[in-house]
């Protein structure tokens, strides 16, 4: 089975503490090789420029990726972490993707600051099978400085099959910030409306939102945990077309990473450790009707 992702890889500049790390990153690479530990088919539509390390972290782990070559260097990020938050600088960005038709069991479309345009993603939504949204890059701005914030911005989600929104996206998507912004999402026609708070984690389905909580333990680096989240969801929907296994597979991955305690893409986790996870969430799932 085939998983498409639609995203720029980046070059990220972590900092934890007093401590500097310059480490490969993006949704695009974070997802894909999550996708990999799933035994899924990757095919990622992106960007990159020649500055971008991709025979090390995309052919080495069998992930296809054609005409992403740029003469632009590749998009940067500069991120401060502290605890659960971090703040983000835009220091370099590639050139936009085209569309390009792909055929493929499910899309993730991720993208980390508009190289996704408007006319692009409504091609890919009529393309698609199952389509997962994480709407963060369409929501992104710049100031002066290249800081990036967040500002109110309209995106259709006509044949959007699922999307994941923090409390701030989930704000400057939808005006409002809190869990009842789900019920919004899906009158807006999305099936699976998830909202991630830190370590509280629900799931709008019908008439029904489930939830669960990840164990509080000391968080290092939670760069691309969204996107590991993503791709897990994305991939066990695929298989076994089961919301709720989903669900727990998709926690059971960001916990997982976030166990780890290690640095960019060595935090991705082995999908034995995924689903001994998605067991324990599966078992403590909470519910209730709306």
């Amino acid at each position: 089975m085939k998983i498409a992702l639609f995203s720029h890889c980046a070059i990220d500049t972590i900092t934890i503490g007093e401590s500097n790390y310059e480490q490969i990153g993006g949704a695009a690479t974070y997802g894909g090789i999550t996708a990999k530990q799933f035994g899924m088919d990757v095919e990622l539509v992106t960007k990159f420029g020649p500055d971008f390390p991709h025979k090390q972290y995309l052919t080495g782990n069998q992930i296809q990726f054609e005409n992403s070559l740029s003469k632009k260097d590749t998009t940067k990020f500069s991120i401060i972490i502290k605890g659960a938050d971090r703040t983000l600088k835009l220091e370099n960005q590639c050139e936009p993707i085209s569309y390009s038709k792909i055929n493929a069991d499910g899309f993730i479309v991720s993208p980390i600051f508009h190289e996704i345009s408007a006319e692009v993603f409504e091609k890919l939504k009529q393309d698609s099978n199952f389509l997962f949204l994480d709407p963060q890059g369409f929501l992104r701005r710049t100031d002066a400085e290249k800081n990036v914030f967040l500002e109110n911005t309209a995106v259709n989600l006509d044949k959007v099959n699922a999307i994941k929104v923090n409390p701030d996206e989930a704000q400057h998507l939808i005006g409002t910030s809190n869990i009842e912004s789900l019920e919004l999402l899906q009158k807006k026609g999305v099936e699976y409306a998830i909202y991630t708070n830190k370590a509280e984690i629900s799931m709008l389905v019908k008439d029904r939102i489930y939830s669960i909580t990840l164990p509080n333990k000391k968080i290092n680096d939670t760069t691309g945990i969204g996107d590991i989240f993503c791709s897990a969801f994305c991939c066990t929907m695929i298989k076994e077309n089961d919301f709720l296994w989903a669900f727990c597979f998709a926690g059971g991955a960001a916990q997982a990473a976030l166990d780890s305690k290690n640095v960019g893409l060595l935090k991705i986790p082995k999908k034995g450790t995924i689903e001994n996870n998605a067991s324990y969430f599966y078992n403590l799932m909470n519910y209730r009707s709306i």
